[in-house]
């Protein structure tokens, strides 16, 4: 993918800048990044992974409420975000930079985004939806499943889902504040690996998209979540131009 940065309109000085996250993001390459699944996963069913993925998804409507940060070898950006979540596979992810600049909004389902605007900013920040999920604690089945291995220990419950040269994994790790990694390859390459942390209450805290191949971060802090009996309809809709 070709990634050209679409936050100029947030001031960066990038002779200063940039040297230093091309530095500092290249320690994020796949080569850096350990095995999501370890040694010693056994093959399993689909319908054993839905189990488990299922109990990953929220049982009423939600919001949680961030501030992001962004960088890569150009600059950085940062500022508020929120997400919407209903129970299935609705979301509405939002973004804005420093005084309202450099917004991104979605409307995803599933995998799929219904609409972006601007597409290339939410697509610069989150190159794949079911990476965006992880972030959001919450794990997807990828459309076409051709080979399933698990793994499970007292520590770690791990899956890996192939199909072809594509291979999503997730790990659950049962540490004192939870964690969810997930990374996803297509054609063999990585697009990217994502750990999302929970406190010990099992909340959302913070979560990290790393993307090697660009190379970028972006990273979340969660602010809050409030739960709701439902959204109004037009947070379906995009935003005006």
């Amino acid at each position: 993918m070709h990634y050209t940065s679409p936050l100029k309109c947030l001031r960066v000085d990038r002779l200063l800048v940039a040297p230093y996250l091309a530095v500092s993001l290249t320690g994020c390459g796949a080569s850096r990044l350990s095995p999501v699944i370890p040694v010693g996963a056994v093959p399993s069913t689909l319908a054993e992974a839905s189990a488990w993925v299922d109990s990953t998804g929220t049982r009423e409507p939600v919001i949680h409420r961030f501030r992001w940060q962004f960088r890569d070898a150009v600059g950085s950006a940062g500022g508020p975000g929120s997400a919407r979540i209903t129970p299935g596979d609705s979301l509405r992810f939002d973004v804005a930079g420093p005084l309202g600049s450099g917004r991104g909004a979605a409307f995803v389902i599933g995998d799929t985004a219904r609409w972006a605007h601007p597409e290339e900013n939410v697509r610069k920040l989150v190159p794949n939806y079911p990476l965006l999920w992880a972030m959001l604690g919450i794990v997807r089945l990828p459309v076409t499943v051709e080979e399933v291995r698990r793994f499970e220990d007292a520590r770690v419950t791990a899956w890996q889902f192939v199909s072809g040269m594509d291979t999503t994994e997730y790990a659950w790790i049962r540490d004192p504040e939870p964690r969810l990694i997930a990374d996803v390859r297509q054609a063999g390459g990585r697009i990217g690996r994502v750990e999302t942390r929970f406190d010990a209450e099992g909340r959302l805290k913070s979560s990290r998209l790393d993307v090697p191949s660009a190379p970028a971060r972006l990273d979340i802090r969660y602010v809050s979540t409030e739960r709701t009996d439902r959204f109004p309809p037009d947070i379906w809709t995009p935003p005006a131009p």
